[in-house]
């Protein structure tokens, strides 16, 4: 299993992405909706490694990862 926990993640003037928690089992299929500006991109840049989060901690199978691209 695959969870963000508290993942906050700010830019200059903006927070983009405000404590989300988010959960992948195997198997299950997942679509993140929400408005423009709703930081569906900033938290999917940030699981596979393009950003890092500024708050929050990435859990792999219950254990702690830093993904990086």
């Amino acid at each position: 299993m695959l969870q963000m926990r508290g993942i906050t993640k700010r830019f200059p003037g903006v927070l983009a992405s405000d404590h989300v928690d988010f959960d992948v089992r195997a198997g299950e299929v997942h679509t993140l909706l929400g408005e423009n500006g709703a930081g569906k991109s900033t938290l999917m840049k940030i699981l596979y490694g393009l950003y890092q989060q500024d708050e929050g901690k990435i859990l792999l199978h219950g254990k702690p990862v830093r993904l990086t691209s």
